[in-house]
This record gives structure tokens, sequence and C-alpha cells, in this order.
């Protein structure tokens, strides 16, 4: 059998790593992402539209695909859609990033159904900051309690936190601390121009939790590891991992391609380009033309992002609509 040519974008990028919306809509309003009201879009793919879609990455050499939202375990049949994408051929690892508020009664199912690993959000443990983060919704309790299932079932978990200036700066050493006595890993996120608040540079943090107790050093042995654009120091009972948009651009090496919940890719989740590949599914469009409309929307993949541009935050999609 002949083998399709890899997946590459317009820079020459390979890209191995297909992040997939399952829902725009979402139980938490966090300032930072969603906006203050939010319809959800019409149409969302079925689980065999996106075992399909996944089916046709996986012929040209996407290998993770990573479930995200809105929230994706809003999904009723979001078992069913594991279950499906894990079996795909080509297909290593089914993992997810969610909010970990429905965590505590689905997470042994999922690993069931085949997920392999979590990204749980975890701004603060503060109570209180964290309903505010969440825009007056989320639990704080219930999420670690969600955390702790998902680690005794067997799931590969780490946590998300995104850094606000003068909202939750002076909480991430206690977030690290809470990952280290469960023997995962703690990752703070700059804040990016899709909603509110002000970003802490990667670089300040580090000082500012080494000021609090932690003595990190850079992790010279995670360099380079396929795992993302995170940079990971080392403490004395674990790794920390930074993801530094805005400070130290990682858009060179990009493996990542995005197809939100109605189906429409996006090349780049610092920009407005998008293919509907969702009108391809529904006319039943063959293989080939939705991997040719694939191969030409990568195709206009602009080097990197606009999240430093002035009007950033004017020119972006919406977070919540893009599926992260």
């Amino acid at each position: 059998m002949v083998q399709a040519p890899p997946l590459l974008d317009a820079q020459g990028r390979r890209m191995t790593y297909l992040r997939l919306s399952l829902t725009d809509r979402c139980n938490f309003r966090c300032v930072y992402c969603s906006p203050a009201t939010w319809g959800g879009k019409s149409h969302l793919l079925s689980a065999s539209q996106l075992e399909r879609l996944v089916s046709i990455f996986a012929s040209v050499g996407i290998q993770r695909v990573r479930l995200t939202g809105g929230e994706p375990l809003f999904r009723k049949d979001v078992l069913e859609v594991v279950s499906k994408l894990a079996s795909v051929p080509g297909i290593g690892e089914v993992c997810a990033t969610t909010n970990g508020h429905q965590l505590a009664q689905l997470a042994a199912p999922l690993k069931q159904a085949g997920m392999r690993g979590l990204n749980v959000s975890l701004d603060t443990l503060d109570a209180e900051r964290f309903r505010t983060l969440s825009g007056g919704r989320g639990d704080v309790t219930r999420v670690m309690e969600g955390i702790d299932a998902a680690i005794a079932a067997g799931i590969d978990v780490k946590l998300n936190a995104v850094v606000l200036r003068g909202v939750n700066e002076d909480d991430c050493a206690d977030v690290v601390r809470f990952a280290w006595q469960r023997g995962i890993v703690a990752r703070f996120i700059e804040c990016m121009p899709f909603r509110e608040g002000k970003p802490v540079p990667t670089a300040e943090l580090v000082e500012k939790l080494r000021s609090q107790g932690l003595p990190l050093e850079p992790d010279d042995d995670a360099i380079g590891l396929p795992r993302g654009p995170a940079r990971y120091f080392r403490g004395a009972s674990g790794r920390v991992g930074f993801i530094s948009p805005m400070t130290q651009n990682f858009c060179a090496g990009c493996n990542r391609v995005r197809v939100a919940a109605n189906g429409d890719l996006r090349a780049c989740l610092g920009g407005r380009e998008q293919a509907p590949l969702s009108q391809l599914l529904q006319s039943e469009a063959d293989d080939a033309a939705i991997l040719a409309a694939i191969r030409t929307a990568l195709g206009q993949k602009p080097e990197g992002h606009r999240f430093n541009d002035a009007d950033a935050k004017g020119a972006l999609l919406p977070m919540m609509g893009i599926g992260g």
C-alpha cells in the first residue's frame, strides 16, 4: 500500500497532533476564555463523523488527539467518542482538556473507554477566587475530587493554570505543591488576549515561585521532549511546566492542527483562517476531497501567531469557539 505524504503546513512543519473540539458549550464562563454570552454552534459533528475525520487525519500522520471544548465532558456521548477515536488505526493517544467539574463521576468510565491523559484546569486552590475566575460557576473542591478520581483511575493527569496579573499569581506555589503531593505536574500558561486579564511573564513567575519557597532550576532532561510547547523546571519534589505564548514564542515547533466543534478547521490558534470541513462531511464528499481541503487550509497557516499585535484581541476568534 502506498503511504500518503505527511501533513505539512506552509512552513514545512509536520502535523502530528490534532486538537478536536467536541462542543463549544461549557458550564463555566472563565474570564480569560469565554464571552459573557455564547450561544454555541447549531451543528456539532456526530460521533461517526468525528471518527471518520480522525481516520483521515491518521492516514497522513496524526498520532495524538486531544479532545477540547468548551467543556468536552459536556458531550452526552463522550464515552462513545473516546472509544471510537481510541480504536482508529494510527492513533496512539486520546487525551482531553477539561475543567474537571464532572470528572469524579466520569474518570473511571473514561479510562475504560481509552482515555490516556487529562489536562485539568486549576487556576487557584482558593475557593472564592476559583469561583470568580470561572464566572461564578466553579467549585474548586469538586474539581480537586475529580483530579483525585482521575489519578486513581490510572489516567495521566497534568494541571493547567492560566496566570492573570493581580488575580492569582500569588496562588501558583500552592498549585505546584498540590500537584507534587499527587505525583503530577502543574503547568502555568501566560494569559493570551482572547478575553480579559493581563499576563504574568514566565520569567517573572519563575522568580516569584522561587521566592515562595520553590527552588526551581531549568530541567535540561525535558528540553526537546515532543510533548508540546511547555518548558520545564525541576524542584525538590517534581517538575513545573511553563507555556509562554507571549514572551517565548513557540510557533517554530508547531505540530498542531485544530478542528472546531462544528467541523471548521483552524490552521492557527492565533488567526481567523478556517476551512469548513463540516460542509464536506455533510455532503458525503470522499476522503480525498476532505484531505485536499485540509492540505489547502494548512498551506495558508502563518509562520506564527498574532498575539503580540496591537489589535490582537479584536482580530482573534473567541477561545471558546476555537477549542484551544
